[in-house]
């Protein structure tokens, strides 16, 4: 094997999970059967989060009859969807609790040199906004479309400590 076409293997390997200049993470597939009269007709249904690395973050639910259609509409979904994300450096500015149905999520900041301490559905969040340093904890539910939700409500209540100066009126050391 040459050693161009080796690099172009790893160049397509590293490619896997990004369209243009954003992270998109399948979080869960989910396949449905509904019995119908010649046997049973399986759709599937993917979550996806996708981000830019740097601050932005949205997640996509999408269905089809096939798995690739179905994560293509979930990373349109989640395009759309995108919010921006308040980051201190590498983590978050202050503690936050984010809650979706039954899924609970407590996302704490951490310094730098810790890494993401989170489960999957967290981190997969955490990773595609760009946060490299974070200390997680979910309660209630483990399912990971509730426990998505829930971390990417947490995030939209973060406030730079600008912003939370200029609110009150004092200045934060």
């Amino acid at each position: 094997m040459s050693t161009g076409s080796r690099n172009k293997r790893r160049k397509n390997e590293s490619d896997k999970g990004q369209r243009g200049e954003f992270v998109e993470k399948v979080v869960k597939i989910k396949r449905c059967a509904a019995v119908v009269k010649g046997g049973r007709r399986f759709s599937f249904a993917a979550m996806v989060v996708v981000g830019d690395g740097k601050g932005k973050v949205g997640w996509g639910y999408g269905k089809a009859n096939e798995v690739p259609p179905s994560v293509e509409k979930a990373v349109k979904e989640g395009t759309r969807s995108m919010v921006q994300v308040p980051m201190d450096e590498s983590t978050i500015p202050h503690i936050v609790k984010g809650r979706f149905g039954a899924a609970q999520v407590i996302l704490v900041p951490a310094t730098p040199g810790t890494g993401v301490i989170a489960g999957a559905a967290v981190r997969a969040v955490c990773e595609a906004a760009g946060i490299t340093d974070i200390l997680t904890k979910s309660f209630g539910s483990n399912n990971p479309v509730p426990l998505v939700k829930a971390t990417i409500a947490a995030l939209q209540q973060l406030r730079p400590k600008f912003d939370v100066e200029r609110l009150r009126g004092v200045t934060l050391s």
